[in-house]
């Protein structure tokens, strides 16, 4: 029995994870997983990335080991609580995304500029970018409407981390390559800051940026793995 921690990307909540966490439970892990804050039904209170990194390490509980899952935008608040919950954190899995280092913000893989204000989300329709929403024919409204507007001060934060140190690690790669992620580790690419040591795993899971709309059983299944 795993205790998983389920972090969301942008604009979701814990709700994005419904048809990943229903299999796990079903498998008998312990599944908690995330709404952060000022999204979903916390839509509208104040939130920093400091927020949203305790609001995953409240998540962990009591838990004496935790495999964190951060899609997307969650690789910020999980690689900020793997440095507050120390050996407790048995792995990490990011899920199209990666363990971004110290002073880094979400901004900064968006052309570099902060927002002025909170970021509206996306239509998630595949006819705008067949790479991207790929696998969410017919869910893109859907997905859209229970979106909510992110945070814009958890964008913008840097995050600040004391220790470069990380736990054993598993990227799910979905809109990347195996070469790709490869190559961007081996040329220092921020996103995949310390995987130059070689002991992480990369598992593909070929589908658009939100494997757990279009993949969810599949992304399960690789969660299970870890």
């Amino acid at each position: 029995m795993t205790n998983f921690v389920l972090v969301p990307g942008m604009w979701l909540g814990a709700w994005a994870w419904d048809e990943v966490a229903e299999p796990l439970r079903a498998a008998g892990h312990r599944v908690a997983a995330v709404t952060l804050g000022g999204l979903a039904e916390r839509a509208g209170e104040d939130a920093t990335l400091e927020s949203h990194i305790d609001d995953v390490v409240a998540a962990a509980g009591d838990a004496p080991e935790v495999v964190l899952v951060a899609h997307s935008y969650g690789c910020f608040p999980v690689r900020g609580a793997v440095e507050r919950l120390g050996d407790r954190v048995r792995r990490v899995v990011y899920v199209d995304s990666g363990p971004v280092p110290d002073g880094t913000a979400q901004a900064d893989f968006g052309g570099g500029k902060p927002p002025r204000a909170d970021v509206p989300p996306p239509s998630f329709d595949p006819a705008d970018d067949p790479a991207l929403f790929a696998g969410l024919e017919g869910r893109s409204e859907w997905i859209h409407e229970q979106s909510t507007p992110h945070p814009q001060a958890t964008v913008a934060a840097k995050l600040r981390l004391a220790r470069p140190e990380q736990p054993p690690t598993d990227l799910v790669i979905s809109t990347f390559t195996r070469e790709n992620v490869e190559q961007m580790i081996a040329a220092g690419h921020p996103f995949f800051a310390g995987l130059d040591r070689r002991d992480y795993r990369v598992l593909e899971l070929p589908t658009g940026h939100w494997p757990m709309f279009s993949r969810p059983a599949e992304l399960a299944a690789l969660l299970a793995k870890a």
